[in-house]
This record gives structure tokens, C-alpha cells and sequence, in this order.
């Protein structure tokens, strides 16, 4: 009865599915060892205006992130670049590793513009009013090696 419902694994599925649950701790270390990297190499740089990422000092939420969520608190980064709009979908275009895609938790590094995808149809004072900055980039970070994110996210902000 249960196969009639659409209930029933494959048994390859079954595996993958199992696979993919007894490695997710490892995966979710690395999601997280790279977002912090990334999130503490763009609050250094002069082209971002800002950075949210709960790990990084300064955050108002760091207490709690530290507290609560001591090996990691997330493979996702918001970051807002000066400039505005024009300067998020410049920076987007010229990426060249990490894709323009909408998801979490790939395990390949991803990034999102709102104000020219998602939102695009939105003012910038919309925008503002919906807590999205128009340079905001919302940076969902794989497990590729770090250096090569770091890099992909360098040439791109020297190119927005």
C-alpha cells in the first residue's frame, strides 16, 4: 500500500539517502569552516558596506552564535556591496566558480542578488523596507576548497 502512495525508496535511493545523512556533519563543519572565512574576508574589504554572518565580531548576535552553536552557525553569508544595485549584478556577472543559483546547503558555492532576480521588481526604498539592501548578495557557501572561494570572490569585487 505504501508503494501505491509514492512512500517507498528505492533501494539506490535508500542509500544515497542514508549516505547523505551520515555525512552531513561533515559537510555542515565544512559549509560553515568556509562561510566564516568568507564572511571575515569581506568584512575586510573596501568594496562590501557590510556584513551579517552571526560568527563575526561586532555582530550583535555573536554571543549567541558562539553560545548556542559552538562548531558553526551556517554556510550562508549576507554581505552588501557599495554601490548599490548596479554594483551587486556587476559582481554577479563576474563570478567565475561560484554560480547564480537559489539554494542552500549545495555543495557547491552559490550566490544570489535579490534586487536584480528574486526582487527585482521592488524599489530600492522597497527594498530597504523589506531589509534588503540593493547591494545586497546573499552568498550560500559549498565546500569547495576555501582559497578557490576566496579567490572567485577577490577577482569578482575587483571587477564590480
Amino acid at each position: 500500500l505504501m508503494r501505491d502512495m509514492g512512500c517507498c525508496q528505492s533501494p539506490q535511493g535508500a542509500f544515497y539517502i542514508n549516505q547523505g545523512l551520515e555525512t552531513l556533519p561533515l559537510r555542515m563543519e565544512r559549509h560553515c569552516r568556509n562561510a566564516e572565512a568568507a564572511a571575515e574576508y569581506l568584512a575586510g574589504h573596501a568594496k562590501v558596506e557590510s556584513v551579517k554572518y552571526p560568527r563575526l565580531p561586532g555582530n550583535p548576535d555573536k554571543a549567541l552564535a558562539d553560545f548556542y552553536l559552538p562548531k558553526g552557525c551556517s554556510g550562508v553569508v549576507s554581505f552588501s556591496l557599495k554601490g548599490g544595485r548596479e554594483a551587486g549584478a556587476r559582481f554577479i556577472d563576474c563570478l567565475k566558480m561560484i554560480s547564480l543559483q537559489v539554494h542552500v546547503a549545495d555543495i557547491r558555492t552559490c550566490v544570489l542578488h535579490p534586487a536584480s532576480s528574486t526582487h527585482r521588481q521592488l524599489s530600492d526604498e522597497q527594498l530597504r523596507e523589506a531589509g534588503i539592501t540593493p547591494g545586497m548578495v546573499r552568498l550560500s557557501v559549498g565546500l569547495e576548497n576555501p582559497d578557490d572561494i576566496l579567490a572567485d570572490l577577490a577577482q569578482a569585487l575587483e571587477q564590480a
